[in-house]
């Protein structure tokens, strides 16, 4: 299976997508900029009573549990039928997912009641939504789900079951990132081991896998292999612009800056990653 990540990501540049953002507060801000960065438009907006209205002038709407509470739980549930009913992108980052029994119901409940089209999570998340089971680490990867060289193709496997039993596609991030749509498998292998001390990377990653399904809708496998390829190249290209004396808020900034110059022929050239099944 041939990916264009060229003309994914020039996609993204063209159509410049209007994303829906129901994020964390810990994020809200970096997610904006990561998708201003790589051409999109976006729209941070919480409150259930402007929810139709929005999703109506989005291209595609990104829900990310990260900081849940009740309230947000009923816009959540509310703009995702709304985009279902007018063929939105959609998009679920179920964070901590296993870390509390609140966040595994809600979770449960939004996978249930909404189609979505991608839901990307770290390797505790999503193996906490395959197999219903808690994690002892939050938001953070178990020791035990770390997804290496001699796992990845077991565990693409069974996130294609999952696939196939949710109609989505299901992206895990990690060393090594695996996307699974049911039927194929990739694994990615772009990005650095510091980008794991920035809060937020993989809200960051949410956002921009949903402006390029939101841009790409008849390629949305390819698009969110795609995303997760531009994420680790910038990453990789951000670390190298980091000084001696910076830390992570730092290259945090390097990483959207990154993204903001990300080229369509720097995407190709510098991708890395693989088709497993």
């Amino acid at each position: 299976m041939q990916i264009d990540l060229e003309q994914m990501l020039r996609n993204v540049r063209n159509r410049k997508p209007v994303i829906h953002n129901i994020t964390n507060y810990v994020t809200v801000n970096d997610v904006a900029n990561a998708e201003l960065a790589i051409g999109a438009s976006p729209i941070m907006s919480d409150d259930i009573n402007e929810a139709k209205d929005i999703v109506a002038i989005c291209n595609g709407l990104n829900i990310n549990i990260g900081t849940l509470n009740e309230r947000t739980v009923d816009t959540m549930q509310a703009a995702g039928t709304y985009a279902n009913q007018m063929k939105k992108a959609v998009l679920l980052d179920p964070v901590g997912m296993g870390a509390s029994k609140f966040r595994m119901d809600v979770t449960k409940h939004l996978v249930n009641h909404i189609d979505f089209d991608v839901i990307k999570g770290n390797a505790s998340e999503i193996k906490a939504l395959m197999q219903g089971t808690m994690s002892n680490r939050g938001v953070d990867v178990g020791f035990d789900d770390v997804v290496t060289k001699d796992n990845m193709k077991k565990i693409a496997e069974e996130m294609n079951k999952l696939a196939r039993d949710k109609k989505c596609i299901v992206a895990m991030t990690g060393e090594i990132d695996l996307i699974a749509n049911g039927l194929d498998a990739f694994a990615v292998y772009n990005g650095h081991a510091e980008m794991s001390q920035i809060t937020g990377t993989g809200c960051l990653l949410a956002g921009l896998t949903t402006a390029f399904i939101a841009a790409n809708t008849d390629h949305m496998f390819a698009a969110t292999i795609a995303s997760i390829c531009a994420m680790g190249v910038a990453g990789e290209i951000g670390y190298s612009h980091k000084q001696p004396y910076e830390g992570n808020s730092s290259y945090r900034n390097h990483i959207i800056d990154a993204l903001y110059h990300l080229s369509a022929s720097d995407l190709a050239e510098k991708a890395r990653y693989e088709q497993i099944i």
